[in-house]
């Protein structure tokens, strides 16, 4: 392994992208107008954006702020057709808006999105009375009949993506007699519990008790609200300084924060050997000599920074083992497969199931990687690509999903320690 010197840098990363999305939602639905300030602007969150001005909420996106004029009813258009793009976040949360309005709207979305499954969500809106027409059953484009919902006890199934049971929380208080939520099955706790935070915050009342959440009918309220970094897109920044032994600082990014991921650095990068320190807003991780391996990780509800593990997994002192992710071969690739055939590419050892797969070190080769026009796979291998030269990729602006200027910023960051 490489002996390192650790530097120091400091980041300010983008805003988080699953943050920005659910202001977008309360803003949509709340009295008066929001201000987002330092909103995520990337193609996800700009699709939303733009879908809620398609369906007649008033949306000015002026830099660093963003207003939202809300309707506590739902959209003010009577018909709409919204695309959505990549974003599977607009795809899962804008049927549950529109669910709400009165009119016939459509939700359509780019191939890879039309490929992704949506029958828990659909099934819970068609018990609300909600009358949706699908593709193939459970797929994108969608036909809604709206006339607002009833409300009552719905059923979900949030165990491949906990989209499903955020959205439904969401729309919640725009129902007439609010929801109780009954969950079946759940993946990536702290989301819900994100969407749980935020939804208060915005003035409305929500409970949870074990499996069940009980939200009544109300009204969310106008406000200014700050959009802290987000935590998914600092994992490459601190894995970075896990495999080079330097020290990287994220602004913004502290000890109140709700995102789940960063646990990555707390937990998992922590059993790796690094030093992690979180204060009330910034998070500093300085990586060891030697990166030692944390044997079995269970990223059931961290799953957005498996292949982040993945990546730096070659560099450990031993085989890396992540478990209960099944739900990753869902997301904008199969990205179980993605990353081992990454890794494979790079020739390292990689062992696959349906839910896990098992990294074996070695010393990563040049390799051009398949992106599958998925931005985590080009991040993760990114910091790869820090330790192994001549890494490159198929489609390197894929990133542009979530972090548009990702590889300036991360070549920013070695320069940073180079100079230090």
């Amino acid at each position: 392994m490489v002996e390192t010197t650790s530097h120091t840098a400091t980041v300010r990363l983008p805003g988080s992208k699953s943050v920005t999305a659910r202001a977008l939602f309360l803003a949509a639905l709340a009295d008066g107008t929001s201000r987002l300030i330092t909103p995520l602007e990337a193609a996800d969150t700009v699709a939303f954006a733009d879908g809620l001005s398609t369906l007649g909420f008033p949306v000015d996106r002026g830099g660093d702020v963003w207003s939202i004029t809300g309707n506590p009813t739902g959209p003010p258009a009577e018909t709409a057709v919204v695309w959505c793009h990549d974003s599977g976040t607009a795809a899962r949360f804008l049927p549950a808006l529109v669910s709400l309005g009165a009119g016939d709207f459509v939700i359509d979305a780019s191939e890879q999105m039309r490929a992704r499954p949506m029958g828990p969500l659909l099934r819970a809106l068609g018990s609300l009375g909600v009358r949706v027409h699908a593709a193939n059953g459970d797929r994108i484009p969608l036909r809604i009949d709206a006339d607002g919902v009833e409300g009552g006890v719905v059923q979900v199934d949030a165990g491949a993506s906990s989209q499903y049971l955020s959205a439904l929380c969401l729309m919640a208080p725009g129902t007439r007699n609010g929801l109780t939520i009954e969950v079946l099955d759940e993946v990536s706790v702290p989301y819900v519990e994100l969407t749980l935070a935020m939804m208060r915050e915005f003035g409305v009342t929500a409970t949870r008790q074990g499996s069940r959440i009980t939200i009544g009918p109300g009204t969310y309220q106008a406000r200014d609200y700050v959009i802290e970094p987000d935590a998914s897109t600092a994992s490459y920044f601190f894995a970075a300084a896990a495999v080079t032994g330097n020290t990287v600082t994220v602004l913004g990014l502290g000890r109140n924060s709700r995102q789940g991921d960063l646990r990555f650095a707390t937990e998992v990068l922590s059993a790796m050997g690094c030093e992690v320190t979180v204060d009330d807003d910034r998070t500093t991780v300085t990586g060891p000599t030697h990166l030692r391996s944390p044997g079995e990780v269970v990223m059931r509800d961290i799953s957005d920074t498996m292949m982040t593990l993945a990546a730096i997994a070659p560099y450990a002192d031993g085989p890396v083992r992540i478990t209960d992710v099944g739900n990753c071969r869902i997301k904008e690739s199969d990205r179980i497969d993605a990353m081992a055939s990454a890794l494979d590419a790079c020739g390292i050892t990689v062992h696959t199931g349906a839910d896990w797969l098992e990294i074996t070190p070695g010393r990563p080769h040049s390799a051009l990687v398949q992106t599958r026009a998925d931005h985590r796979i080009a991040m993760s291998m990114s910091v790869l690509g820090i330790r192994t030269a001549g890494i490159r990729f198929d489609d390197a602006d894929c990133v542009g999903k979530t972090f548009p200027g990702f590889h300036q910023e991360l070549a920013g960051l070695q320069e940073a320690w180079q100079r230090g």
